[in-house]
């Protein structure tokens, strides 16, 4: 069973000159919950740790990019298994529980464990125990790095990236995420309802391609707003330039500027404003 991506829905479509009957499609909507297998081989532990309202599709990069943000996972070979699972045989169930099974030589703190995530497709950080639990804890080493963007092409970057939002292009209800390289090539792009599970979704998809080491050559873009979550989602991954197409909060930008990255937003009709980290965008272009 392969779940899909949008749904339709009879409408009634009103405007100046009447009501008419017609079709829509929507952006499909349902819930994942992610449950972590851990502990010695012979006393494995089951713990469910988050359910997230999400677009069906690449659940298990979802998972794996998650793990990795809030600093569960430190890369892919952590990670042993990945499945879906149900309760009881469920059909509502059915692939919407996906169970991650850590290697027995895996140790993290259990604490992190005691934090249940409820995650809307809106907000990420809704129903975390309390504020300390909403920042992850980021150990990331500063690097000097000599990463350029030209403005010229990131100005070009929005309409590229809508030209692989298929399912955006059917429903107008979905959030991306895409890196490109200095060239302005697409390396990966994801969509979902929810812009943190876009994300996680490209997270976990270009981890098993060495996104460690690779990330500070990359731009992240992000469809709609920068939020302090996207912020800290991107540092926890080392991506050093991140583009949104609307506005950034006042903590993704206090973020940004603690972490050296350089957070572009309004990036769209060939204008952007820079919030911090000028020195990655080449402007010689533009004299």
């Amino acid at each position: 069973m392969i779940k899909s991506l949008v749904a339709s829905s009879h409408i009634k479509k009103v405007n100046a000159d009447g009501i008419t009957d017609a079709d829509d499609l929507l952006a499909a909507e349902e819930p994942l919950e992610i449950r972590l297998g851990f502990g010695k081989q012979s006393e494995r532990h089951q713990q469910s740790i988050s359910v997230t309202m999400r677009t069906p599709g690449n659940d298990f990069e979802l998972a794996i990019g998650f793990l990795f943000t809030e600093g569960i996972i430190k890369n892919v070979s952590d990670v042993s298994q990945i499945k879906y699972c149900t309760d009881n045989y469920r059909e509502q169930d059915h692939e919407n529980i996906v169970r991650v099974e850590l290697h027995p030589h895996v140790e993290f703190d259990l604490k992190k464990l005691s934090r249940h995530f409820y995650t809307s497709s809106s907000c990420g950080v809704c129903g975390k125990t309390s504020i300390e639990s909403v920042k992850t804890i980021c150990n990331i080493v500063s690097i000097n790095d000599n990463l350029k963007f030209d403005a010229a092409l990131i100005y070009q970057l929005p309409d590229e990236l809508r030209k692989h939002q298929n399912v955006f292009e059917y429903t107008g209800g979905l959030h991306a995420a895409a890196l490109f390289d200095a060239n302005g090539k697409l390396i990966f792009v994801r969509e979902d309802v929810g812009r943190h599970n876009a994300l996680d979704k490209l997270i976990g998809a270009a981890l098993p391609h060495h996104l460690n080491t690779s990330a500070p050559q990359h731009l992240l873009l992000l469809s709609g707003r920068a939020s302090f979550e996207l912020v800290q989602k991107a540092v926890m991954a080392g991506i050093k330039i991140i583009a949104a197409v609307g506005a950034p909060s006042s903590l993704a930008v206090q973020m940004a500027k603690e972490f050296d990255i350089t957070l572009i937003g309004f990036l769209r009709d060939k204008r952007f404003n820079i919030y911090s980290g000028e020195q990655r965008i080449n402007f010689n272009a533009l004299k």
